[in-house]
């Protein structure tokens, strides 16, 4: 991000390609970022554009950043893309911090509640045991049910790690399926809190990497293709390219959006397409 931002005001300020590039090898303090500079620098010097050279490391450069990169050399206004580029990557962080503060406070909640039961369950149930032994009395089922519960956790705490790790890696390992990646992408936005949170967070960068792409120039079916894939949602993925099926059969982008359900319906309304094909052809560009 840091990168960008330096990267596109030199090149705002009217300094080479290869100058700028030189500048920023020297000076980032990150050893492996300044070797990729340093790669993407004699790349370009030996004669390769920039988007080319940068797409030779798609493990720091994403095919967002390298198509807009070269929509830019392709029109000649290398310059406003990074700009564009450089606030696209800042506003994104800062909607990421946004995303984990909000999460932190009910992870903190989870956590401090699952302590305190376990603590309840090893320290203070078996005192109230012994008590209880003592007395003769007969215990109610759920009282007999939580010193149940507290015995099996004493004897069998190793069972419950090991199970925890078992449930987690079988998990990830039905993730990485295409049906249990979609089951799971279901399921998660369905939650009441952290579902809403995914959900907006999926569509505001849906909607912010393709209207940042179209404004850079990249075409729409181009650029519904590389939004699918940094939507970061399975369902929300199948739907941008079920639109980009769509828009190729000169159909609407909405129609397969709202079929979805992952995408609010005002983000996919019929009437505000219709309310734009009347404007110019920069209004309605600058609405999408």
């Amino acid at each position: 991000m840091i990168f960008t931002r330096q990267f596109a005001t030199m090149i705002n300020s009217g300094l080479p390609l290869v100058h700028s590039l030189d500048i920023l090898a020297e000076q980032t303090e990150n050893d492996k970022l300044r070797k990729v500079i340093k790669d993407v620098l004699h790349a370009v010097e030996s004669g390769n554009m920039l988007a080319d050279s940068l797409d030779q490391h798609p493990n720091v450069f994403t095919k967002l950043f390298v198509n807009m990169v070269a929509a830019g050399e392709a029109g000649g206004t290398l310059d406003t893309i990074l700009l564009r580029l450089a606030s696209f990557l800042e506003k994104s962080d800062a909607l990421m911090r946004k995303i984990k503060a909000a999460m932190i406070y009910p992870a903190v909640i989870v956590g401090v509640a699952a302590t305190a039961v376990v603590v309840l369950l090893i320290f203070v149930i078996p005192t109230f045991q012994e008590m209880f032994s003592v007395s003769g009395v007969p215990l109610p089922l759920p009282t007999q049910f939580v010193i149940s519960l507290s015995e099996a956790l004493q004897a069998y705490w190793w069972a419950v790690l090991v199970g925890a790790a078992g449930a987690a890696f079988l998990l990830r390992r039905y993730y990485a399926t295409d049906a249990g990646e979609l089951v799971i992408d279901r399921t998660i936005p369905a939650l009441p809190i952290p579902g809403n949170v995914q959900r907006k967070a999926a569509v505001a960068r849906l909607t912010r990497t393709l209207g940042t792409l179209v404004s850079s120039g990249v075409s729409i079916l181009e650029g519904l293709e590389i939004t699918a894939r940094t939507a970061g949602n399975r369902v929300i993925h199948d739907a941008v390219i079920g639109s980009r099926a769509s828009t190729a059969g000169g159909e609407t982008i909405s129609g397969p959006l709202k079929k979805s359900g992952g995408v609010p319906t005002y983000g996919c309304s019929d009437d505000q397409r219709r309310g734009a094909d009347w404007r110019s052809g920069r209004d309605a560009q600058e609405d999408r």
